[in-house]
């Protein structure tokens, strides 16, 4: 078992680039959602996991089993955008080219990744009608997806499909449709390509088709942008309650962030949520699971053996405020994996700069080695803040600045206020409250809630905690997110008051042991 010195790092913070993301994969409910065939829809923060269990699905191997993964860093949109059908409800136009593009998909998987296809005689006669539409439309039975809505490309639609030809325009011939005439038809070509695709799946087999990285070229302004992806997730429903329906297997699901989801408003909205939908959570009183056990799988990675929390960290001493270490550390995330990730590679850093001027290793994290990686990891945080909110709030600087000016992690509303006034860049544009329910939507502040009316005793509420309690404007009492002390350069104590927190008195206590080893 290798010790704490050893160590290079107990992974990275984006998905993407964490070479231990499979080996130490935790199990969460939203992954059992999609592979139990139950909910489609994987909502979280940035950094909750989401992309990990899209890689997940992607790596699965068994004989049974096929899924193909969509992500969009240089789809072509433009392509796509031209396909959004008119005369109907805004919400709705982009559905029918996504469930295109998603029977396109399980085409491909049909054509040449089941090898247990066909399995009867129906399947055979369909699959050879697919594979004709594919090959004389694409010129290949594995078309590349991204390209399936590019103008050049002509639909061969007869003899292989039976539509009502006079919905094409005069001129128009059904042997040879111009891609731009799609939208005309598409209704009734997809209504043939499920049937015909349903149709050719193995029953006994597991067929899964994921989309992630739908955030990339998120624009909240952008009614096109919104209503693509309300179109995709009207779409996986559709064909995911055909595919149950038809007792066969196929399962699309979509993986998104929470705050863009919120922002997509659309009849079956709710419908969507309440049936359909799952939230990526740790650490919270609607999942068992937790950033400890996540982190414990790293360490076992990492290290070998068989190394528990309280291995690597000394749980024995406690943090100021008789804080747990790995609550103190979770106070300051977001209740993210990259959060628990950034942090523990801080204090790992920390730990191997102290130990190399000791004689005997300690060989855990002490309470100094969290103290001095807060900020690090306080830098850490503003800049993962800044890439997920300044598309929303284009003045996020500015707000960000009023919460320094504060000074003090810990305010009142008139405090904030006081600030709000002496700033001439929000003068007439916004009240201070509507400021403050900027900054609780997303998490920078949290808001006194006194204890009683059934909430139990008082507290400070945090929306990334509780995603369903909305901002209360009649709150007087305010704390900056703990994670954000550091880099605000934040004093641990409310405005006007004598002495420090016990935060701070405690961390003299921590120097001193210190000094008397």
């Amino acid at each position: 078992m290798k010790t704490l010195i050893q160590v290079d790092t107990f992974g990275a913070v984006d998905a993407d680039n964490d070479d231990l993301l499979l080996e130490c994969f935790e199990d969460h409910e939203a992954f059992t959602g999609v592979t139990d065939r139950s909910r489609f829809l994987v909502v979280g923060k940035k950094g909750s996991g989401k992309t990990a269990i899209f890689k997940r699905m992607l790596t699965t191997k068994r004989s049974n089993y096929f899924c193909f993964g969509h992500t969009f860093s240089d789809y072509p949109w433009h392509h796509h955008d031209l396909q959004a059908r008119a005369g109907i409800p805004n919400f709705d136009k982009f559905t029918h080219s996504w469930k295109y593009l998603i029977l396109l998909t399980a085409s491909k998987i049909i054509l040449n990744y089941d090898h247990s296809l066909p399995f009867d005689q129906v399947s055979m006669d369909l699959m050879v009608k697919v594979e004709k539409f594919i090959v004389d439309t694409y010129g290949t039975r594995d078309p590349d997806v991204t390209q399936i809505f590019t103008p050049s490309k002509t639909l061969k639609l007869k003899p292989h499909f039976d539509l009502d030809w006079k919905i094409l325009k005069a001129g128009i011939s059904p042997e040879n449709v111009p891609m731009n005439e799609l939208p005309a038809i598409v209704q009734e070509l997809n209504s043939n390509l499920l049937d015909c695709a349903i149709k050719c799946l193995n029953p006994d087999n597991e067929y899964y088709i994921c989309f992630d990285q739908l955030d990339l070229g998120f624009d909240p302004t952008s009614d096109d942008y919104k209503n693509r992806l309300i179109g995709l997730l009207l779409a996986a429903r559709d064909i995911n309650i055909a595919a149950r329906n038809a007792k066969k297997n196929l399962f699309v699901a979509v993986f998104l962030r929470d705050d863009i989801y919120e922002t997509l408003h659309f009849e079956d909205k709710n419908k969507i949520t309440e049936n359909f939908l799952s939230l990526i959570e740790w650490d919270t009183p609607r999942t068992n699971k937790t950033l400890k056990s996540l982190m414990e799988k790293r360490f076992k990675v990492v290290m070998g053996g068989n190394p528990t929390w309280n291995d690597v960290f000394d749980e024995t001493k406690e943090m100021p405020g008789h804080q747990s270490k790995y609550q103190h550390i979770l106070d300051r995330t977001y209740l993210r994996p990259r959060d628990i990730i950034k942090f523990t590679n801080s204090v790992l850093r920390q730990y191997q700069a102290r130990e190399k001027g000791r004689s005997v290793s300690a060989g855990m994290f002490e309470n100094i080695d969290l103290h001095n990686a807060r900020t690090e990891y306080s830098g850490y945080l503003i800049n993962e803040l800044d890439d997920e909110i300044h598309k929303h709030l284009p003045h996020y600087e500015k707000l960000v600045e009023l919460l320094r000016a504060i000074g003090v992690w810990q305010f009142t509303f008139a405090d904030f206020e006081k600030q709000y006034d002496a700033n001439s860049d929000f003068q007439q544009k916004e009240t201070a409250k509507t400021i403050l329910q900027e900054l609780y939507e997303f998490s920078l502040i949290g808001f006194y809630r006194p204890g009683g009316r059934g909430y139990g005793g008082s507290e400070y509420v945090f929306k990334y905690k509780e995603p369903k309690t909305r901002f209360d404007p009649q709150a007087v009492r305010f704390r900056i997110h703990p994670g954000l002390i550091e880099v605000f350069g934040l004093k641990r104590f409310t405005v006007g008051a004598a002495e420090a927190d016990s935060g701070d008195q405690g961390m003299e206590e921590i120097l001193k042991s210190i000094k008397q080893e």
